[in-house]
């Protein structure tokens, strides 16, 4: 397995894309199925957002400080995602805005992606070596294996209230 930031959160990436694909191929009748991937999606998304916020924009841009201004609005765009899936997760399936919240979290995070691996990953690619980005992957996975890595949006949630008041 490779240990390359990039291969692990395209990695991610791809795996995020499939559970949306399931939710959005599952019809609106199936409401414990979509409530299900919903808690996937949830899942997938507030790891893979823990650890590109606590390691891989860090590290990125400490080494290349030019790309500030791209990972503050990655941060950005993690945190409309978090807000999202904070909000989706304790929203019952029944609800009469859960498809709508779902499809938007969909969107956005889709978005994110199409602009992290169209222009953010290549440039990070071009200026870093496979060694430093090998070694900010091996950081990648010890931070999803911390117990403090957030399997579920409340942790964020709590972070996110804190900050709001």
């Amino acid at each position: 397995m490779s240990t390359d930031a990039i291969v692990l959160l395209k990695a991610d990436h791809k795996e995020i894309r499939s559970a949306f694909k399931r939710f959005q191929q599952t019809g609106e009748k199936a409401v414990a199925t979509r409530g299900k991937l919903a808690d996937k999606i949830i899942e997938l998304l507030t790891v893979h957002t823990y650890i590109e916020n606590e390691v891989m924009y860090p590290e990125v841009r400490n080494l290349l400080p030019e790309l500030a201004d791209d990972i503050l609005e990655s941060y950005e765009e993690h945190h409309v995602a978090d807000v999202l899936a904070a909000e989706l997760d304790g929203l019952a399936p029944e609800a009469e805005r859960f498809s709508a919240k779902t499809t938007v979290l969909i969107e956005t995070v889709t978005h994110h992606i199409e602009e992290e691996e169209s222009e953010f990953f290549p440039r990070v690619r071009e200026k870093l070596g496979r060694k430093q980005l090998s070694e900010i992957g091996e950081r990648l996975l010890e931070a999803k294996k911390t117990p403090h890595s957030p399997a579920q949006p409340s942790a964020i949630k709590k972070g996110i209230d804190a900050v709001l008041k």
